[in-house]
């Protein structure tokens, strides 16, 4: 791709970045969050991960939303980063297919729609097949990249049904389309169907974990050539170690409670938060008349489930922020109070709340999914421990064992932040993203 200037004086261009999923308020609405937050105070997560990278390899990027609550294009602007938003309407097929959904985003008929039978089953699954892809505008999103004169998009997750639609409308705009894994999977057999052709027609996918490039290059039979490693980068200038004791204080937490903590979305099965509750049940038992605390920061759709659970008496001292915590500094303060940071997942796709953590000087206890594995890939030399997933017992007894042991602590913290450093900056990313771009 050769370099130019544009309209906006960007030394290489504009590339359209699109997230997952139907509208955004199916994501908002999860975490309590309006549109309007979003564009004034939201931060973090992979997309302004991305956009910073860009930016420092000389790209402009305008970020494409899909909305259920507006009428016609809507531009806006996101205040912490000054990216420039494109607030595009759902299509009106799409709002009456997905009316009476319970969970647009289920496996099943039963889990979308709940219980129906007869020639309304029949409809409810062709109206959960193509519901997904008629998420996407794509005659309004195709003016609007014109507008922009964007030269790339790129697509937050390409196991969704709008990356093969930005596919379809990349070939018909002669633009090239380029994908990240971000922990999704399809779940309609019509993506069966098209997803494979989708992703052989992309320009290149951005892949972080070495398990997911072995499963996309054996399922769906992806050239080499058009995998890039490509990790979701961390702020290291933000995300840095505050001293401990004034963090404890700013937060009214012990000086000498020994933390471990959990920080993002509250989702009981996909995040492994069962498995974190029963070990840490197994490290009350073992520790008694010690001060050892679990913080858990984030909202989500199993915040109710979450909140049951902790009213059991053996799930004592856990301290839960039932909120998805906007002020980057706030949570900075979180992170530098603690001693562990540990991630039970049972899925993901290449998370970046273990990376703030590790930036932050912190110790991480990791399930043995591909991303976690990728991230802690010299083990304890990397700044962490793995562990089996769904395995409380085994989960506890390392916990434990950080907790017993502060000055290993201090040790794999002071890993952690080199291997962020290292390998998962901004500016390295952003290199890898400007190269990915340049030569597909």
């Amino acid at each position: 791709m050769p370099t130019l200037r544009t309209h906006d004086g960007d030394r290489r261009g504009t590339v359209a970045l699109l997230l997952w999923g139907n509208v955004i308020e199916d994501f908002l609405d999860t975490i309590g969050l309006s549109l309007n937050d979003f564009c004034e105070r939201f931060t973090g997560s992979w997309v302004f991960g991305y956009i910073d990278a860009l930016s420092s390899a000389g790209w402009r990027s305008i970020l494409f939303l899909v909305s259920r609550e507006v009428e016609r294009p809507t531009r806006l602007q996101h205040a912490p980063s000054g990216t420039s938003i494109c607030v595009l309407p759902a299509w009106k097929a799409y709002r009456i297919a997905t009316r009476g959904m319970r969970n647009p985003y289920g496996g099943s008929v039963h889990q979308v729609f709940g219980p129906v039978r007869g020639l309304r089953r029949l409809s409810c699954f062709a109206r959960k097949e193509v519901g997904p892809y008629l998420a996407t505008p794509l005659g309004a999103l195709a003016r609007n990249l014109r507008r922009e004169r964007c030269r790339a998009i790129l697509v937050q997750e390409y196991e969704y049904a709008r990356f093969d639609m930005c596919v379809l409308l990349g070939r018909l705009l002669r633009l090239p389309v380029y994908a990240t894994f971000q922990g999704g999977m399809w779940h309609g057999r019509l993506e069966g169907l098209i997803r494979p052709i989708a992703l052989r027609a992309a320009n290149g996918l951005a892949i972080g974990a070495d398990g997911e490039i072995g499963r996309v290059r054996e399922q769906y039979g992806i050239s080499t050539e058009k995998i890039w490693r490509i990790h979701n980068p961390v702020d290291l200038n933000l995300w840095r170690p505050m001293d401990r004791v004034e963090a404890r204080k700013a937060l009214c937490l012990p000086a000498h409670a020994r933390i471990v903590i959990y920080h993002g979305r509250i989702d009981m099965y996909r995040k492994g938060l069962d498995v974190l509750l029963e070990a840490w049940e197994q490290i009350g038992a073992n520790s008694v008349g010690k001060d050892m605390r679990l913080l858990i920061i984030g909202s989500g759709q199993d915040d109710e489930i979450l909140r049951d659970r902790l009213r059991r008496p053996e799930l004592s001292r856990i301290q839960w922020t039932d909120k998805f915590e906007l002020d980057r500094a706030v949570m900075r303060q979180y992170l530098s109070a603690a001693d562990v940071y540990v991630l039970p997942s049972r899925q993901e796709g290449f998370p970046v709340a273990p990376l703030e953590a590790m930036s932050c000087g912190l110790p991480i206890v990791g399930s043995d999914i591909p991303a976690m594995s990728n991230i802690l890939n010299c083990a304890g030399n990397s700044g962490g421990l793995i562990v089996p997933r769904e395995n409380p017992r085994a989960l506890a007894e390392v916990i434990q064992r950080l907790l017993d042991s502060p000055d290993l602590c201090s040790e794999l913290g002071r890993r952690a932040r080199c291997n962020v450093e290292e390998r998962f900056s901004i500016e390295t990313v952003g290199r890898q993203l400007d190269e990915m771009l340049r030569q597909s």
